[in-house]
């Protein structure tokens, strides 16, 4: 009987990995996010730190591993199986090493503050965690080119509650996700009447339970204050969405893009947009961005939709360089963008500039980064973001910061059609509007397509209860923008990015290091004596 409980025990510590997973496409039961995290939270505050370690690790490689579900969709894309299970894997190990880092800093916080007071033990509670499962999504955000994908505010910007990511970003909303579930591990703690320090206050009781939920109340509460009005007469960009959906790059042609084109332009041509917006990768079948057949198609969506210009992606050339692109046509004028923030493995091989023999293992050939810039719009700025760049929230707040107006979003999701990619990529993109502000069109092939407001409203092109993503589709709205003559607002996160967050994150490892040291000085002291 003991060792079927024991069985179930460990099946239970794998719940968390599951719920969290729960949170995010394809089920997307977004407040599942509240809570799932709690029991692990538990564990660290009571635990071993190599318990709480193994635990937290197992739970984050069951959540990447069945997030990453979409990976294998790349075999049928031509992707080698055995490479692209290996990619799967690690990716699905590197991420879990972030809970991993969580479950020891977090137990080796807990060791410390039981024998330290009350007070020690609130400080763990409102700053430790917090600051420490953000820092760590922070730093998966960002080290080794960066995997900013599914963090915990994702969840809780797509269910209405993101307006927090106006003043920290979508790791401030994680900071409050992550008080609640501290919340619940302290009613946890209560009722096993688990306590090590000889007994809690009795004014302590809401001071766990009740206040963290308090703060990401009032939290959530003061960042969605609406703005003062700016005078003025606001600008209207309508904007044309063309969703064609062709083939992976790794597939021949099936079809006369030309055609498709002309039949997804005459429904959009009666509302006479000002902007046409395609996916990346759209202009490669007609040669680089900048050749006589892509502005010829170019000019061809301009007669037929009226419009006053229209983007979309392709590759070009230029110095030895290749670059991902995405090119702006208008009557008389021609801007590129080159993509930042490239995809290793992707887009590049790690080190193939200095090994030129690696660059035959990228899939699309070695890209160049080009460099962060707007696109003048007929004075409207356009931040555009291809591929996965519309989940680095540090380039987003630095396109706004160069005084974009709004945001256009290009991908080509098609390396993983048919799969949950496309939707959980798209989730990325509603924090990037609520964190800047700026409102965003999004047009994605073999992808999801839509707009997004500044507040987060997302309105995608839906197929029933889900968003629109293998098949070919239009779609028209019109975005608000600020007055020509006001300069554009700057949110709290756009002002400060993540240097509060970093700057904490950083005192803290200092601390629990320092502390460590201490400890470990006066054992040595107390055996020399």
């Amino acid at each position: 009987m003991s060792g079927t409980i024991a069985k179930l025990a460990r099946v239970f510590w794998l719940m968390p990995g599951f719920l969290l997973w729960a949170s995010f496409p394809p089920m997307g039961e977004k407040t599942d996010v509240v809570f799932a995290l709690a029991p692990l939270v538990w564990l660290s505050r009571r635990a071993d730190v190599k318990t709480s370690m193994r635990r937290w690790f197992a739970n984050g490689f069951l959540f990447w591993f069945a997030t990453l579900s979409w990976m294998p969709a790349i075999v049928k894309n031509g992707g080698p199986w055995p490479l692209v299970a290996l990619g799967w894997a690690a990716l699905s190990a590197y991420c879990a090493l972030y809970f991993a880092a969580y479950g020891w800093l977090s137990a080796g916080f807990w060791a410390f503050a039981k024998t330290r007071g009350y007070a020690v033990r609130l400080a763990t509670i409102f700053v430790a965690e917090p600051v420490l499962w953000c820092g760590l999504e922070l730093l998966r955000s960002r080290l080794f080119g960066g995997f900013a994908w599914n963090q915990l505010g994702v969840a809780a910007v797509n269910a209405g509650f993101g307006s927090p990511a106006a003043f920290g970003g979508v790791y401030l909303c994680s900071a409050t996700v992550f008080l609640i579930n501290g919340a619940i591990a302290s009613i946890a703690e209560r009722m096993w009447k688990w306590d090590e320090s000889g007994g809690w206050p009795r004014w302590s009781r809401p001071v766990e339970t009740v206040l963290p939920v308090a703060i990401a109340v009032a939290v959530h509460w003061c960042s969605s204050k609406p703005l003062p009005e700016i005078e003025g007469e606001p600008r209207v960009v309508k904007t044309a969405l063309l969703q064609r959906n062709f083939p992976c790059v790794f597939r021949e042609r099936e079809e006369n893009p030309e055609t498709v084109y002309r039949k997804l332009a005459e429904n959009v041509a009666p509302y006479r947009p000002d902007l046409v917006v395609l996916s990346e990768s759209a202009l490669c079948e007609f040669g680089a961005v900048e050749s006589l057949a892509s502005r010829r198609f170019a000019a061809e969506l301009l007669e037929r939709t009226g419009a006053r210009g229209v983007l979309a992606g392709g590759s070009r050339s230029e110095d030895g360089g290749e670059y991902n692109s995405a090119a702006l046509y208008s009557a008389g004028a021609f801007e590129v963008y080159d993509k930042v923030h490239l995809v290793p493995f992707g887009e590049y091989i790690p080190g193939d500039k200095l090994f030129p023999a690696l660059q035959k293992f990228a899939p699309v050939g070695s890209c160049t980064p080009g460099k962060l810039k707007c696109l003048d719009f007929g004075g409207v700025r356009l931040g555009v973001a291809i591929c996965y760049e519309d989940t680095d929230s540090a380039q987003m707040r630095r396109l706004a910061e160069k005084g974009a107006d709004m945001f256009v979003f290009i991908t080509n999701d098609s390396w993983f059609s048919r799969s949950v990619e496309a939707e959980q990529h798209a989730w990325q993109a509603v924090a990037r509007a609520v964190e800047t502000g700026r409102g965003i069109v999004r047009v994605g092939n073999s992808g999801v397509s839509g707009t997004v407001s500044p507040a987060g409203a997302a309105t995608w092109i839906m197929d029933g209860a889900r968003p629109l993503v293998d098949a070919k589709a239009t779609m028209f709205d019109a975005l608000e923008l600020p007055p020509a003559e006001s300069e554009p607002r700057q949110t709290v996160y756009t002002r400060l990015g993540d240097k509060p967050l970093f700057c904490a994150f950083l005192l803290l490892i200092a601390g629990a290091f320092l502390l460590k040291y201490k400890t470990n000085h006066e054992k040595r002291r107390q055996l020399s004596m």
